[in-house]
């Protein structure tokens, strides 16, 4: 049996917490860290092992074994030089994949330079979301996989409806691959060109931002 991914986190603001929390509620082994004894103590109830102590000190990272996790995850934001520091360490110490939160570009470009696997900026991530939802009634969800390629959850236009996955041309129009028809409570993954989608389907595809994008502006002008 494969083992198990470990992840640790560094810095237990809200985005951190709810990082640590979503993966502990998974299954996860979860090292937390933060310097405030108060935040720690409330982690701790649901995080494998909570730790208070400099996240910038790597020393004390060095002696919690960070090199050994599978996923290094820095969710400081506020503090550049304690973000910077940290990402720095767990690189140079052997984490495997680093993902670090920046608060605006500068940090990200830094957090890049300094060797983090992934950048994450929530509020503008999630900006981003909400408004893609407004501006679209048919796509109900967005998943962000990079700068170029999304996975989107989408109720199918009148166009889609009643084809086959085949007949749509839905892969030659947009170029999507379609990963799943959620039909009520039932999942079709991967479904077969000869699918036919329904209605009430929700289409999972993942594509090019782009034709995501020209999705959008088709259907908004339906």
């Amino acid at each position: 049996m494969a083992r198990s991914k470990q992840f640790a986190v560094l810095g237990l603001g809200r985005f951190g917490s709810s990082v640590a929390r979503t993966l502990t509620d998974n299954g996860f082994s979860v090292l937390c860290i933060d310097n405030n004894a108060d935040i720690v103590q409330s982690v701790s109830e649901f995080a494998t092992h909570a730790v208070q102590a400099d996240v910038s000190d790597e020393a004390v990272l060095r002696s919690l074994g960070l090199g050994n996790f599978d996923v290094v995850v820095i969710a400081i934001g506020s503090n550049m030089e304690s973000s910077i520091m940290s990402t720095l360490i767990a690189k140079e110490l052997g984490a495997k994949f680093v993902v670090a939160k920046a608060t605006n570009f500068t940090q990200k470009t830094i957090l890049q330079k300094v060797g983090a696997d992934r950048i994450v900026m929530p509020e503008r991530d999630m900006g981003y979301k909400v408004a893609r939802g407004l501006i679209s009634a048919n796509i109900i969800d967005t998943i962000n996989i990079s700068d170029e390629i999304s996975i989107i959850e989408v109720e199918p236009p009148a166009s889609w409806i009643n084809k086959s996955i085949s007949h749509s041309n839905i892969r030659v129009e947009y170029g999507f691959n379609i990963v799943a028809l959620k039909r009520g409570n039932k999942v079709i993954v991967s479904p077969k060109a000869d699918e036919v989608i329904a209605e009430n389907d929700i289409v999972l595809v993942i594509g090019e931002n782009s034709a995501i994008e020209r999705l959008e502006e088709e259907t908004r002008h339906a």
